[in-house]
Formats: C-alpha cells, structure tokens, sequence
C-alpha cells in the first residue's frame, strides 16, 4: 500500500502567533492588582478567541479534572458543525460564567446559529477553564462582564504572558501564562496552510527539565532557536529547591487552529496531536490533577487540491490533515515555551527569566 505524500517543510508564521490563521482574532480582558498575593487582591481574567464567520471545531480533554461547557456539542456525529468563538477562562467552574458575556457580545452584533428573524441568533461558545483560585482573592473571579469585554477587544495583534485568562497561571514551581505560535507548511500536499496554537498554560507538572535547566519544550527546536543557553549549574540547583506548587487542581488549555477546509472529525485528529505537543513540554502532562483539554478550529478560508496516492478507501484530505497534524505538536509545544519566557511575576510566583537568568546571556 503506498504511504502518504511528503508533507514538507514548515517555516514560522509571519507574527508567529495564532491570528495568522486567517479568520481569527483573540481577545483579553482581566483584573490585576499591583498589590496581589496568594490570597488577596485580584489576579484573574479571561481570553476569547473569535471565529469571524464560524469555524469547524473539535475538542479533545486528556486531563482528569476539566472544566468545561458545550464540549459535548463538538461530538463529529452532532448536529452544530460550527462555533463563533472559544473561551479559555480562569476562575475555574465558576470562571465558565464568563461564556455569556461572549455570547451577549456575539448576539449584538449578528454572530451564532439563525434561528428565525435576522436579530433571533443562538452563538455557539465552548469554553474551558483553568484553577487559578488561591493566586489573588479566592471570590474574584471572571464574570459576564469579562467575556463580554474579552469579546470586544478581539483582535490580530495581542499580547501574551501575564494576560487575559493566564493572569493566575502556574507553571509547576514558576509562573505560567498565555504563550502562542505559529507555522505556515512550505511544500508538499498542504502548502501555504497556516497551523497555529495558543495555549494557557498552568500546569502541575514541572516545565523545565531538572537536569539542565531548559524547558522541556525547547526540545524539538532546540534552545538556540529561542534564543537560549544552558544556565549556570548554580541556578539549576536553586530552581530544584523551589516549593511545590502545593494546589490539588491546575490545568493547561488552549487552541489549534487551521485555515485549512477540514472536517470536524478530522479537527479532532488535530486536537489529539495537539496534546502531543503538551505532553513534550510539560511533564508530567495529563495528570489526574490537571483539565488539559486542546480545541482544534478550522476556519476554511484556505482550501487545497490534492492528488493523493492513498487508496480509495481513504479520503483524499487525509494527506493534507497529516501535514497539519505533524506541525500541531510543534506549534502547542513553542506556545507553551512562549508562555514561560513571556510571562512577568505576580503574588511572588517567580518567572522562568527570574530564576534563570544565565539561559538568555550571550
């Protein structure tokens, strides 16, 4: 049986984020205050990502404690095949609140399902939610009113780190965050199509490699492509002393989107190996202590002819859905790695650049 077609090469996206898949915006809204410890003030918000015009969406949860919303609905065999926008929130369940403010938002202005008149509209928002409690004041907590803002200030250039629904984000011993990323596949069946993540990330597990320092997601690209070195042995040594974490629930989400037509089942493949990309650079990943759930969007506003040489038992996007899902793992990896180096400290939760600052010395 002949193999699948080559898929490639693959080069960094033009702004290396997930808004270079065309038909995608991201939004931020949250609460912080300058003063906030673990257990006082606000440190919480949330992050919208907007379909402009719906997207094909899939979702895989790999963790043992999720917390999550319309989940169900993005089964391939259901009856919706779009949603207008995702919700990555923290707050944890009660976080998921925030989700009807981004359907307020989406309504206003036309967005969701038509269900009669041109103003009678259902949207469809699926959200997931990270354990950010004890970072700031337990009670503060995203509500409509960040969604709905979130929804608003949707756009193609955010920012990452300390923001949006990564505000109260741990990454094991260190501070975590929102991180993204972005390739375009140069080559083979899926040429010119854009893959990019954007991820929470706030996990138990350690992202850093204990024996050299690095993050573990700096592996498949290797440091200097992030503009790193092995730190000093001095700082290894400090880090390995840090405390635990010490909470019972965490949590990394996020996105894998395509601008590749695709179905929702094959949305799904990509979600999967989305999660192979979590498991790379976190360890360890999927844990009963952590929700991690990955969605996977296809916004279809690319679509490619492919001549296949799989047997005709097979659809002919498969090789094309190979190509995407081989650069997904990638794409979540460097988000995760993003989210590390981008983030800034709150509540004395220290950051990856405050506890190895050797790492970026030329």
């Amino acid at each position: 049986m002949p193999g699948p077609a080559p898929t490639g090469s693959a080069l960094t996206g033009p702004r290396d984020c997930l808004t270079d898949v065309s038909g995608l915006l991201v939004g931020h809204h949250h609460q912080l205050d300058s003063e906030a410890t673990l257990g006082s003030g606000a440190a919480t918000g949330c992050t919208v990502v907007r379909a402009l015009g719906g997207a094909v969406a899939a979702v895989d949860v790999r963790g043992g404690g999720p917390g999550t919303r319309e989940t169900d609905l993005l089964d391939p065999s259901h009856s919706v095949q779009q949603i207008n926008a995702i919700l990555l929130t923290g707050g944890s369940a009660y976080g998921l609140a925030a989700a009807d403010g981004v359907m307020a938002w989406l309504e206003e202005h036309g967005h969701g399902i038509a269900m009669g008149s041109p103003d009678q509209v259902v949207p469809i928002v699926p959200a997931a939610v990270i354990f950010d409690l004890p970072v700031g004041d337990w009670s503060t907590r995203p509500t409509a009113e960040y969604g709905y803002a979130a929804a608003a200030a949707a756009a193609a250039d955010f920012a990452t780190g300390t923001v949006g629904a990564g505000v109260g984000a741990r990454a094991g011993v260190l501070k975590g965050g929102v991180g993204t990323a972005s390739t375009v596949i140069v080559g083979g069946p899926a040429d010119g199509v854009t893959v990019g993540a954007l991820i929470v990330t706030n996990p138990v597990g350690s992202v850093f490699d204990p024996r050299t320092g690095l993050p573990w997601g700096v592996g498949t690209k290797g440091p200097q492509a992030f503009g790193m070195r092995k730190p000093d042995v001095h700082e290894l040594w400090n880090a390995n002393s840090l405390a635990p974490k010490g909470t019972a629930l965490n949590t990394t989400i996020g996105v894998v989107a395509t601008d590749v037509d695709l179905t929702a089942s094959s949305c799904k493949r990509i979600a999967v190996a989305g999660h192979d990309g979590l498991a790379r650079a976190i360890r360890p990943a999927h844990s009963p202590l952590d929700g991690d759930t990955i969605f996977a969007l296809s916004t279809g506003t690319r679509s490619v002819v492919t001549e296949s040489s799989m047997p005709k038992a097979f659809t002919k996007d498969l090789p094309v859905l190979d190509a995407v899902t081989a650069v997904a793992a990638d794409v979540v990896e460097r988000a995760i790695v993003r989210a590390l180096l981008d983030a800034t400290s709150i509540a004395g939760i220290p950051t990856y650049r405050q506890i190895f600052p050797s790492a970026f010395e030329s």
